[in-house]
């Protein structure tokens, strides 16, 4: 890719950032992941990884604006726009546009092409570890998510089945579900590298929640009917 192209689609892509849980540093860090997972791949089209990299969360402000949208699809429709108006071939465009398309969690479209496998890989890695807990709590915080919610007992719930969005919530939906979605042998690698210190954040805030519960007990030995 020329540089003037490259720098094209960067300026773009700031345009559209949205959200600080999907900044331009997490962009940077799928495209640096994407080009560390490709070293171990073959025939990999540079200009399409890049790009689908770098516009691959385009439509996020869409999605904000109406949450019954999907960034994705939105992305995919944009990204296509913006490079045939730049002259780019038309199908590097597509494949740019199917990679964006299928890059999501929450989505019916499984990656095909390697460069599409690689986008997903390096996009779902920035969700594991200790950055995809401190991202989790960014992106729900936008949202004034709680970081648990309570069963009918009163205790906290450890997320599993709970109606209603929280962190916990998400980690049991997507968190802990990531590690065995990966299509490439070095984002796996990568992602377990990263496992434990997420299964640790979590059990220990679960645990500390409890016990700072169980402490309810002394305030009903002290508020006690006349």
């Amino acid at each position: 890719m020329i540089k003037q192209a490259y720098e094209a689609i960067e300026r773009y892509m700031v345009s559209g950032i949205a959200g600080s849980a999907h900044d331009k540093e997490h962009i940077y860090r799928v495209l640096y992941v994407a080009l560390d997972i490709a070293q171990y791949e073959e025939n990999i089209d540079y200009d399409v990884l890049v790009a689908a990299c770098l516009l691959h969360d385009i439509g996020r402000e869409e999605q904000f604006q109406d949450p019954e949208l999907c960034h994705a699809q939105v992305g995919s429709e944009k990204a296509h726009q913006f490079l045939t108006g730049l002259s780019w071939d038309i199908n590097k465009a597509q494949h740019v546009s199917g990679c964006i398309l299928t890059h999501r969690f929450r989505t019916d479209y499984p990656p095909a092409s390697i460069e599409a496998k690689i986008l997903f890989d390096a996009d779902k890695i920035d969700a594991t570890g200790a950055l995809g807990i401190a991202r989790t709590i960014l992106y729900n915080g936008q949202f004034s998510e709680p970081l648990y919610s309570l069963l009918p007992d009163g205790t906290a719930s450890d997320g599993s089945n709970d109606a209603s969005p929280s962190f916990l919530q998400e980690y049991k939906y997507k968190l802990e579900k990531l590690y065995d979605q990966f299509y490439t042998a070095r984002g796996r690698e990568i992602a377990v590298e990263r496992q434990q210190a997420a299964v640790s954040f979590y059990e220990s805030l679960l645990s500390e929640i409890r016990a700072s519960y169980e402490n309810g007990t002394i305030l009903d030995e002290i508020i006690r009917a006349e």
